[in-house]
């Protein structure tokens, strides 16, 4: 008899996987179809840097890049076009599942521009665009946790938008983005509006956190050879992230949410972002295999869902030994490593990142268009 399935095994405990990858040769795939059949794949993130990867990475977009190229589109309009396209096919392979867990979840993620991250009312104006111009009741529009983001992404709940809010590396990050969650509901039951079908996820990039604290630890064993807190390495991530876990069920545990609850409203599930393992010394399913729990999601590159699938073995790990993460963090601190300052430096980078990949997608697509339109000049008009 065969093995069971790890991955599938995972909505036992209440999390659901994610793919954290999205390429037009993928959605129209028969393997599509079997990680959704046969992994119990139930959701897909993207972002520019996929985007990026996918476009300018393959020929897959040739011919709708050449027919928006024809019809006169500028560059921007071809991204979105292309992107936009992708998200479409994905939301409708995912539409089932969406209707059968009545809107839990069947999600797939789309981004606001990285160069509107410090535009609130950009952000907005954005994010309700793509609603519109996407049309699907399982799209979930990306906004980044930056402090000009966080009005937006209120905001955007306040309308009922389903909204997944980014580039979260702390628990400064998580407080915000959850109470700006809670505000945003209470504006919309306030203003008489139904709260069932709001749906948002709060994604926090874990393996960023442990490549930068592991530096911070790196730099103080130079200074300090030999000093104890060398065991400290590989352990701010799964720690920080499990006394996070223990905030949300902390508030969405509270009264005040109990009243949004009785009028229709979910939780704001944590999504656990950024799991591929970076540092080749760490298990290469550390950040799927020790943060499973209820009400959350782990979004996975394919090759560490790969990785899971072979070797993974679930249980109910993200609320295990939280003594010893809450002491992993104090030790942290006591050895100078801040995790709200390292989520503060990975935010900012994490928005400069994404904003040069968008830029260097938006450079090849010019550069195809630029081709196309010396092959076909009445092209340009």
């Amino acid at each position: 008899m065969s093995k069971e399935n790890p991955l599938r095994q995972l909505e036992r405990f209440g999390q659901s996987v994610w793919l954290d990858y999205v390429r037009r040769d993928l959605l129209t795939s028969a393997e599509f179809r079997r990680l959704i059949d046969e992994d119990g794949l139930d959701g897909m993130t993207s972002n520019p840097t996929i985007f990026e990867k996918a476009i300018a990475g393959s020929t897959d977009y040739d011919d709708q890049i050449d027919q928006t190229v024809r019809a006169g589109h500028s560059v921007e309009e071809i991204y979105e076009a292309l992107s936009t396209t992708d998200i479409k096919m994905a939301a409708d392979a995912l539409r089932p599942i969406y209707d059968r867990t009545d809107g839990r979840t069947g999600f797939v993620s789309y981004e606001v521009p990285p160069r509107l991250a410090h535009d609130t009312d950009g952000t907005i104006a954005a994010a309700r665009r793509y609603f519109n111009l996407i049309g699907r009741p399982n799209l979930m529009i990306k906004v980044p946790s930056t402090p000009a983001g966080i009005p937006a992404f209120e905001q955007l709940i306040s309308e009922g938008m389903s909204i997944n809010v980014t580039l979260m590396f702390s628990m400064k990050h998580y407080e915000m983005v959850a109470n700006a969650y809670l505000r945003g509901l209470e504006r919309r039951m306030q203003a008489g509006q139904p709260l069932a079908r709001v749906a948002s996820v709060a994604s926090v990039f874990v393996s960023r956190v442990e490549t930068l604290a592991d530096k911070r630890i790196d730099e103080k064993l130079t200074a300090n050879p030999g000093a104890a807190f060398s065991a400290l390495r590989g352990t701010a991530a799964v720690a920080g992230t499990k006394l996070m876990y223990q905030r949300f069920k902390e508030l969405f545990d509270s009264e005040r949410f109990k009243k949004l609850a009785a009028n229709g409203a979910r939780v704001q599930r944590p999504l656990w972002a950024s799991t591929g393992t970076k540092n080749p010394a760490y298990s290469d399913i550390k950040y799927v295999q020790e943060l499973i729990g209820p009400d959350t999601v782990n979004t996975m590159p394919p090759a560490t869902m790969d990785a899971f699938r072979d070797h993974g073995q679930p249980s109910a790990t993200l609320e295990a030994d939280l003594a010893g993460a809450r002491e992993l963090v104090q030790r942290l601190a006591a050895t100078g490593i801040d995790l709200d300052a390292i989520g503060d430096e990975l935010q900012v980078e994490g928005v400069d990142a994404f904003a040069k990949s968008f830029d260097d997608l938006l450079a090849v697509i010019g550069q195809r268009r630029a081709a196309i339109l010396q092959r076909v000049p009445a092209a340009a008009g």
